[in-house]
């Protein structure tokens, strides 16, 4: 009785692997034309890892099937070099079952040439989805989700903002002028709500292929990128290739045993950058660096793995063609390994060559930073990586909104030593620079000080650079991380029912709120196609008693930029200027459009802005 026991359970198992079971495919299509031939499809079902894949399809042929370490997973490379849009038949066998699988070849919306990226004629505006606005209730809470909670009490829980709120507020950007709009992930993130860093940042990826539904869907992201472009917008979408998040489907069954490194938390990150490019540094330094886990949360992806960068080469691709996404963001870029992600952005820039991505290269040097941008001749293999972030500029503003200008270190002189080592840089026209982000401390901390604002944008908006605002700064939006990082996420007022004001208009803001608000719109559209901006040379001057003077030049075209960094009032020197000033004899204000003398000294407020053209 056992002996016949045993033989129907064996004949059952036997039966369940000759079964091909197809769960789901990634990507669950793809498009025809594309530079590089080779597709990989992720195929996930019980066992479906010792089945025979073929296709009569013309054109394609499948180079390889990878079986991996987990029975579920079967890898399927195509290559659809000369395949036509349509749809492959793609035969499953197994143990003599077979099974039909349509997979999609859709036909491209534009040649990858086509698509052009931001670039420093763009002004950047970072917000994110949760905290921006609710445009649809409904989908606060979605059932059969870990987070059934959204409570905007509570700074680390959801707080129910959507695409379908920014939407609703897309002609904001415009009346504010702005170009582009740079979002926090919306990749569904279906993680605990008690985890810390759990979801509603977006950084803890849960499917790669799907718009969190809190958010929206697919085809809200595409229709709003849509109407973006319509609107003269372009959308930055923000991906992590280091990291995803622990509710993963990979992580309670791998599809490998190396997807990913230091399994079960087997080692923290040590968040040291410097590791990464330290000609001295030890092997242990550069391992916590790149193969630690962010956070417990976030389980460390290795790229190294050459099934896993290539999923998420594909996963970028799949968006730019999907959604029509006009760059990205990079997440945690040198905490990835190096090598697989220089590969990554080859393949970007060869199939998109006016496309644009910006890494997070968070070290506030500009040695470091300018050693990661593509064609560097400071690192000993090529990054590709056309834009880095300045945090070098950041960290001179943050200091220097807390000091009074001396004659040598302190005040704007930091910043003017932190330009000094532009030469560093390949192109510093693809270095993004900030006062501000989701990760840092409000430009404003818990203050007000609007001098000192206006200031840091002046000086934001027309260097050579490409700027990026933090949404709510137009209205003086203010907080610290000291609490919570929430404190610097906070809802923009007026997005969200129940508000008491609403910020998007005029009526809403109060009197201090609306003069900055208009303030900074009239420095942006003045910078809207500005070429002295855009293409012109700078020249900047050391601080001098007290006043910093940086200048764009451009086809007999000067702006100068005049920055009091006393406590006091003070007056700028134009004859230390004449280089700039020439023969030219009043300039135009361009915040006011008054005129300015330049035959006489210039006074200043205390820690007063003028930006002139002449």
């Amino acid at each position: 009785m056992k002996f016949k026991l045993l033989i129907i359970a064996l004949l059952a198992v036997f039966a369940s692997r000759a079964a091909v079971n197809i769960h789901h495919v990634e990507p669950a299509f793809w498009y025809a034309g594309m530079k590089n031939p080779s597709l990989q499809i992720m195929v996930y079902g019980k066992d479906v890892k010792h089945a025979n894949v073929t296709t009569s399809y013309a054109g394609v042929k499948v180079d390889s099937v990878v079986r991996l370490d987990s029975p579920d997973y079967l890898l399927v490379y195509l290559n659809v070099k000369e395949a036509k849009p349509g749809t492959i038949n793609l035969q499953f066998e197994q143990a003599g079952d077979k099974k039909s699988l349509k997979y999609e070849l859709k036909k491209r919306d534009l040649p990858g040439e086509a698509r052009r990226g931001f670039t420093n004629a763009d002004v950047l505006y970072m917000l994110m989805p949760d905290r921006f606005a609710d445009g649809n209730p409904a989908n606060n809470v979605v059932p059969g989700m870990l987070d059934q909670q959204c409570d905007r009490t509570a700074p680390s829980l959801r707080h129910g903002g959507d695409l379908e709120g920014i939407r609703q507020h897309i002609d904001y950007f415009n009346q504010l002028g702005v170009t582009a709009l740079w979002f926090t992930p919306v990749l569904e993130n279906d993680m605990p709500s008690q985890i810390t860093h759990s979801c509603y940042h977006g950084y803890a990826t849960t499917n790669y292929y799907k718009v969190d539904p809190r958010f929206g869907s697919n085809d809200d992201y595409r229709k709003f990128v849509d109407e973006a472009h319509t609107k003269g917008l372009k959308v930055v979408m923000d991906m992590i290739f280091n990291h995803c998040g622990s509710s993963h489907p990979w992580m309670s069954n791998p599809p490998s045993n190396d997807w990913f490194n230091q399994p079960n938390y087997g080692l923290q990150t040590s968040y040291k950058l410097t590791p990464c490019v330290d000609p001295y540094a030890s092997e242990i330094d550069k391992r916590e660096t790149v193969e630690g886990w962010f956070v417990r949360s976030m389980p460390d992806l290795n790229q190294n793995n050459p099934h896993v960068i290539t999923y998420l080469i594909q996963n970028s691709k799949w968006w730019v063609e999907t959604v029509g996404i006009d760059g990205i963001r990079m997440d945690t870029y040198p905490y990835a390994y190096a090598a697989p992600m220089a590969q990554w952005m080859k393949e970007i820039n060869l199939e998109y060559p006016n496309f644009n991505t910006v890494g997070e290269t968070w070290v506030t040097h500009p040695a470091y930073t300018a050693s990661w941008q593509k064609d560097s001749r400071l690192a000993k293999e090529n990054s590709h990586l056309k834009t880095v972030m300045d945090f070098a500029f950041f960290e001179a503003m943050d200091s220097c909104k807390r000091e009074t200008t001396d004659d040598w270190w302190k005040g704007f002189n930091r910043v003017y030593n932190t330009f000094v080592y532009d030469f560093l840089y390949t192109d510093v026209n693809h270095v993004m620079a900030f006062l501000e982000n989701h990760d840092t401390d409000r430009f404003l901390g818990e203050g007000k000080d609007v001098d000192r604002l206006k200031q840091g944008l002046a000086l934001l908006l027309t260097i050579k650079r490409i700027p990026q605002l933090y949404y709510g700064t137009e209205v003086l939006m203010n907080g610290v991380k000291k609490v919570t990082d929430g404190n610097v996420r906070k809802d923009f007022m007026g997005g969200f029912p129940g508000d008491a004001r609403n910020c998007f208009t005029e009526a809403g803001r109060t009197a201090e709120e609306n003069e900055m608000f208009n303030w900074l719109s009239r420095l942006l559209h003045w910078r809207k196609g500005n070429d002295v901006i855009v293409k012109g040379s700078q020249t900047q001057f050391c601080p001098h008693k007290g006043s910093y003077v940086i200048a764009r030049r451009h086809m007999g075209k000067t702006v100068m930029v005049l920055l009091n960094g006393l406590d006091k009032v003070n007056e700028v020197d134009v004859a230390r200027y004449a280089e700039l000033i020439g023969s030219h004899t009043v300039a135009r204000n361009v915040i006011t459009g008054e005129s300015v003398a330049l035959s006489q000294n210039i006074p200043m407020p205390a820690h007063g802005t003028l930006i002139l053209e002449f």
